[in-house]
């Protein structure tokens, strides 16, 4: 009684650390996203073309995920010697403090060019600060779950992700709401990222309060054997080759159809569409609360029926409703109940199957000494080019076809495909990944 007392106490803190921990830093990072083709473009980016305004912006919004994959390789190396604990509280105080930067920098026309400089330096402290986040929220609490439910656990800090696009999305639709066209592009946009300051303050607070995972505890002997030869990144490649290959191809769909819809969506119904910039932003929101509610459901789910399976499907449904979505977005922009439907239905729930138990598949093909460092590089490496580039290549794609999203709509199946196939490949061989012939000699050593 007494020791499961103390680990269930834990894991509570670790599961509120993590989700607050989570939020914070996806709100920060959705930021620059929700404003980039409304705000940013027009300060930072000026030019007499809207088209590369826009591309100008979100190229610097593509930085932020191209620096990620930094974050994950420096703080999973250091996650896996040092501990999960530690490397969250950096992050979140990296992450924080790019933000409250961003929110302070002068415009292109009082700067001129070190204007985009500084927004640029900022979005790629961001993405280093994000990119050792996500590997170390989930962990946090995977390793602090029972077995039976770490599906379950592990797709609670997944709500980071979504309640943060809605916290984002939230505080700049009620600034534009609240203010003038010309308040909220002289200064009003800029509260949002001020606030962070005070959300960092606070997430810090709570995660001194947690506990150190016992996989991580268990893992050190074994770890501290092995540092002499090989660093974690090394020992993760030697072990698992074909795993890390299959992990980033599952990636896919989830970076491509959350920036498509999440990211690009606004810029598309505000500029293609002539939406509202508020109704666009409350039609996002709708779908993120909704995929808050759906990502611990999946990850339930996933416990029972197994994770591959769930991601798998996911990864289908998604993929193959983007067409019906984005016919009833171009061939309905009036009907607003019809166009938020077409953003909810496949982001709120197909997309949350996806994200819900992305966590839990990927931590369980690594074992606990190169996990932190494992999830991490498969997660932000795919990032770069599943999630940074998605909206350039959106707003190409639609470009090249006159407004049409029919070219970005098979696009994204073509992600979807390839990510059922690699889910269904994990599924079949984790067990035989996590015993490949490079596993047991290096454990043993």
């Amino acid at each position: 009684m007494t020791s499961t007392a103390p680990a269930s106490s834990n894991l509570r803190r670790a599961t509120i650390s993590s989700v607050l921990g989570s939020v914070i830093e996806w709100y920060d990072f959705f930021l620059y996203g929700v404003v980039a083709g409304l705000v940013l473009n027009k300060l930072y980016f000026p030019a007499d073309d809207p088209l590369i305004s826009v591309l100008l912006s979100y190229g610097v919004f593509a930085v932020g995920f191209i620096a990620r994959p930094v974050g994950g390789i420096v703080f999973g190396h250091f996650g896996d010697t040092l501990g999960r604990k530690k490397m969250l509280i950096i992050t979140l105080a990296l992450m924080g403090g790019a933000t409250v930067v961003i929110g302070l920098i002068p415009t292109y026309e009082q700067i001129g060019v070190m204007a985009p400089i500084l927004l640029l330096a900022c979005r790629i402290f961001q993405g280093i600060g994000l990119g050792g986040e996500w590997g170390g929220s989930v962990l946090i609490t995977y390793e602090s779950a029972p077995p039976a439910r770490r599906g379950f656990y592990a797709s609670l800090p997944q709500i980071g992700m979504s309640l943060g696009l809605v916290s984002a999305s939230g505080v700049i639709g009620l600034l534009s709401w609240l203010l003038t066209d010309e308040q909220f592009m002289s200064w009003g946009w800029r509260c949002a990222f001020l606030l962070s300051g005070v959300f960092v303050l606070l997430g810090s607070y709570i995660r001194t309060h947690v506990s150190e995972t016992q996989d991580f505890k268990q893992a050190q002997p074994k770890a501290a054997g092995q540092a002499r030869q090989a660093l974690p990144i090394v020992l993760m490649l030697r072990r698992y080759p074909r795993m890390i290959f299959a992990c980033m191809g599952a990636r896919m769909i989830d970076g491509v159809f959350f920036n498509v819809f999440g990211v690009y969506s606004l810029n598309y119904l505000t500029q293609s569409l002539n939406l509202p910039r508020t109704s666009a932003l409350v039609g996002i929101m709708l779908s993120a609360l909704l995929m808050s509610c759906f990502i611990p459901f999946w990850g339930h789910v996933a416990d029972r029926v197994g994770k591959a399976r769930v991601y798998g499907c996911g990864a289908l449904l998604s993929a193959l409703s983007v067409f019906p979505a984005f016919w009833v977005m171009h061939s309905f922009p009036g009907q607003l109940a019809l166009v938020w439907l077409a953003i909810i239905i496949p982001f709120g729930i197909f997309h949350a199957a996806v994200f819900g138990t992305m966590s839990s598949l990927f931590s369980e093909c690594f074992d606990a000494s190169v996990r932190y460092t494992g999830i991490s590089f498969v997660y932000q490496v795919a990032g770069v080019f599943a999630g940074g580039m998605t909206p350039i290549i959106a707003a190409l794609l639609t470009g090249l076809n006159a407004g049409n999203p029919w070219l970005l709509c098979s696009y994204v199946l073509g992600i979807g495909l390839l990510s059922a196939w690699c889910a269904r490949w994990i599924g079949r061989h984790q067990a035989v990944g996590m015993a490949e012939p490079a596993f047991a000699p290096a454990t043993a050593r």
